[in-house]
């Protein structure tokens, strides 16, 4: 069934203005805010999902809206960060009349201010996941720079030794230093491997369920 006239020339005219250059920096904030809210959502919802089932307890309705929050969380963080970065850098530039590299750190930095300072596992999480790949990028950077001398040997094996080395010894003996779910990812793997008490509970399931 066709679109009513009044549909089709509202689609048209919204068409037109997004295909105006004039309008460009604006709606690429605001397309910046509906893809920072998707992707969020698409990145939390399955973790939230599979953490929860697998380690929360509760009744079903609880965990789903534990999901739920976490998602929301997670997406709209994201939006509002994206948007913020944006439309920082955008102001900068139109003060200052072009762009330099110093403008994304600003933004990103007074907008991680604004959006991700809070305190929270979802938070903790996404700047953790940060974390890593900024120091991998440092690291190469600094190689491609010639601020680092370029290593003769691959030092990735000695990186992934020390980083299991301490991450088991803090669990083993400063465990409330690490992040819970990791905590909780860790007690499944090395703690409650610990314990059996048949078949059902050593190869089917974590732990023996109650009797009826």
């Amino acid at each position: 069934m066709a679109a009513p006239p009044q549909l089709r020339g509202l689609l048209l005219a919204v068409n037109a203005l997004l295909r105006k250059r004039r309008y460009h920096t604006a709606l690429a904030v605001l397309k910046g805010f509906r893809n920072g809210a998707v992707y969020g959502a698409k990145i939390r919802a399955p973790h939230a999902l599979v953490m929860t089932f697998l380690f929360r307890s509760g009744s079903f309705q609880e965990k789903i809206w534990a999901i739920l929050r976490a998602t929301y969380t997670h997406s709209s963080n994201l939006a509002y960060f994206v948007f913020t970065y944006k439309a920082l850098c955008a102001l900068q530039a139109y003060l200052q009349g072009e762009t330099h590299q110093v403008h994304s750190f600003l933004a990103g930095t007074i907008g991680g201010f604004l959006v991700f300072k809070e305190n929270n596992n979802i938070n903790s999480q996404i700047n953790m996941y940060l974390l890593s790949r900024v120091l991998f990028a440092l690291c190469r950077l600094g190689v491609e720079k010639g601020y680092i001398p370029e290593p003769k040997w691959d030092p990735f094996p000695l990186f992934t030794a020390l980083l299991w080395g301490l991450v088991l010894w803090l669990f083993e003996y400063h465990r409330p230093t690490l992040q819970p779910s990791l905590q909780s990812s860790m007690t499944y793997l090395y703690e409650d491997s610990n314990v059996w008490h048949d078949i059902s509970d050593f190869l089917i399931y974590n732990k023996s369920r109650p009797s009826n």
